[in-house]
């Protein structure tokens, strides 16, 4: 009896044991089932994260080329992106549970359409600008050419203007000079003795000219001696960086028709030898002759 009551509470307690082992193990497998679900849900959450971190980014990616551009839209433009960037920093700071997940998710899809929204517009813009561009390029042609044109009509002019001024110019012929001798009755005899001749006739002619403006024209003449000397006034006049020294002036009334002008010089003491005779219109030698006296 008593071996009967001692298997009998040996079985109890090995039922016992058997019972709590099975319950240890059912309590461990879901111990282990709920760890790998919460590693699952973690696992998924974080990988949630990274999507829309990485969309974000793209999404920034995408504002950075449009900046690029340097459209006229580039203030809205980083005005966006800096919104992007601020999702981006709250996203990274947050816990990434699902509900905010799906907040930041959210946001993500409104700026993705607002991002979508200003690309039409910056192509839109673009394509504008390529149409402008193409038209100022042509416009630029048209005035690169016009620009030539009016550089080739600048030269003609100023060849022709060059050629008139030319035109213009009176021509100056015929330089005579002649030495005589005063008679106490008025009469003079040509001469070509210095000791004789007491005054220097000099003669030009000024040719026709049509185009050449009409009025009072001023030559000076300058008469240099056998001594290198210039007779007559000796006055010096200046023309810019040019001075002249002169013998005398002398003023014709040009009507564009020829003119012969024949002015006196008188002296004394002529010396021998050659002397030289030079008409200018101001500071330009016109014409110029020689002779001499024995």
């Amino acid at each position: 009896m008593e071996n009967q009551n001692g298997n009998s509470k040996l079985k109890a307690i090995i039922a016992i044991l058997a019972i709590l082992l099975v319950g240890s193990l059912i309590y461990i497998f879901k111990l282990t089932s709920d760890a790998k679900e919460l590693q699952t849900v973690v696992t998924t959450t974080k990988s949630k994260k990274e999507d829309v971190l990485k969309d974000l980014a793209e999404l920034q990616s995408t504002y950075d080329a449009a900046i690029a551009e340097n459209t006229s839209m580039s203030d809205e433009l980083i005005a966006e992106r800096e919104k992007v960037a601020k999702l981006i920093a709250d996203l990274k700071a947050s816990k990434g549970d699902n509900a905010s997940l799906r907040k930041y998710k959210e946001q993500y899809k409104a700026l993705e359409q607002k991002m979508r929204n200003l690309m039409q517009e910056v192509e839109v813009l673009k394509a504008q600008n390529q149409t402008l561009t193409t038209n100022l390029d042509s416009t630029k042609v048209v005035l690169e050419d016009s620009k030539k044109y009016n550089q080739v009509l600048v030269g003609q002019n100023e060849e022709l203007a060059k050629t008139v001024e030319k035109g213009q110019k009176l021509s100056v012929t015929n330089l005579k000079t002649a030495a005589y001798k005063q008679r106490s009755s008025g009469k003079q005899i040509e001469t070509d003795k210095a000791s004789r001749a007491d005054l220097l006739q000099i003669s030009f002619t000024i040719a026709e000219n049509k185009i050449a403006k009409s009025g009072d024209k001023v030559y000076y003449v300058q008469v240099i001696d056998a001594k290198n000397n210039v007779l007559g006034d000796k006055a010096t006049i200046s023309f810019g960086d040019t001075s002249l020294t002169y013998s005398f002036t002398t003023t014709v009334k040009y009507e564009n028709k020829t003119v012969d002008v024949k002015e006196q010089l008188p002296g004394k003491d002529f010396a021998k030898g050659t002397y030289f005779v030079n008409v200018f219109d101001k500071g330009e030698l016109v014409s110029k002759s020689s002779f001499s006296l024995r």
